[in-house]
């Protein structure tokens, strides 16, 4: 049975179309990706950096706290030693 010309003339455009397509599509779905993957990289080094930053202050908080709760003589004799080295 005969197909009219114009059906088969459509089928093959719309396939042409999606195949023509299909590099655009992949390239496009790469890129978004590939985007995402970027952004949560920035995203958890600026929180590292973060949270790197409160650990720093946490630590410079309790050298200064020991160095106060330290009596007068014994930084004294602490410094020393460190200059005579």
């Amino acid at each position: 049975m005969p197909v009219n010309e114009q059906i088969t003339d459509s089928v093959t455009q719309v396939n042409t179309k999606v195949v023509g397509e299909t590099p655009a599509m992949a390239m496009g779905n790469l890129l978004m990706s590939t985007s995402q993957a970027l952004a949560n990289a920035a995203h958890n080094a600026t929180y590292n950096q973060q949270q790197a930053s409160i650990t720093m202050q946490a630590a410079t908080v309790q050298g200064v706290n020991s160095l106060m709760a330290t009596g007068s003589a014994v930084i004294g004799r602490s410094a020393e030693e460190i200059i005579e080295k």
